[in-house]
C-alpha cells in the first residue's frame, strides 16, 4: 500500500482508507484525464464527482454500480454496501485486529463493526478442519 485517502463520511466523520497499487494507474487517469474534463474550469474539494463536476451522491454511485454490474453481467442483487460488508468479513477472516477493522470502516462504536464478525458456515469447517487436533 503507497497510497491512502482521506474520506468524509457520514456525520462529517474523516477516517483514512488505504488503496493497493494496482489502482494507482487507474486513479491517475481519472485525476489526469477524466477529473480535469468533468470539471472543465471549476474546482472542486471531492475526488468522485458527477456529469456534472458535484460530488458523486450515494445514490449516484449506487446507479453507476448497478450498470457496470449489467454489462458485466452480474445477475445476483447486491448494494455498495456489499463490498464494505464483504471487506469487513475478508479482513476479520484473515484475523485482522477487530479495532483495525473498526478504523477503517469509520465506526465510532466497536458495537457496530462487530456485527460483522459473524462467521461463515464454511470459514468455521475450515477452521475447524485445519486447527481441531481430532479432525
Amino acid at each position: 500500500l503507497e497510497r491512502i485517502f482521506l474520506v468524509h463520511g457520514k456525520g462529517d466523520k474523516q477516517r483514512y482508507v488505504p488503496y493497493v497499487d494496482s489502482l494507482e494507474p487507474l486513479f491517475d487517469l481519472y485525476l489526469n484525464v477524466h477529473r480535469p474534463a468533468i470539471l472543465k474550469h471549476k474546482r472542486s474539494d471531492f475526488l468522485f464527482l458527477n456529469t456534472r463536476g458535484d460530488q458523486l451522491s450515494r445514490q449516484g454511485f449506487w446507479k453507476i454500480l448497478r450498470q457496470e454490474a449489467l454489462k458485466a453481467n452480474i445477475k445476483q442483487e447486491f448494494t455498495p454496501h456489499t463490498f464494505r460488508h464483504s471487506f469487513a468479513t475478508h479482513l476479520l477472516e484473515a484475523g485482522v485486529n477487530l479495532r483495525v477493522v473498526q478504523t477503517l470502516l469509520g465506526h465510532a462504536s466497536l458495537n457496530t463493526t462487530q456485527i460483522y464478525t459473524h462467521v461463515n458456515t464454511g470459514y468455521l469447517k475450515e477452521s475447524h478442519r485445519m486447527y481441531h487436533p481430532r479432525s
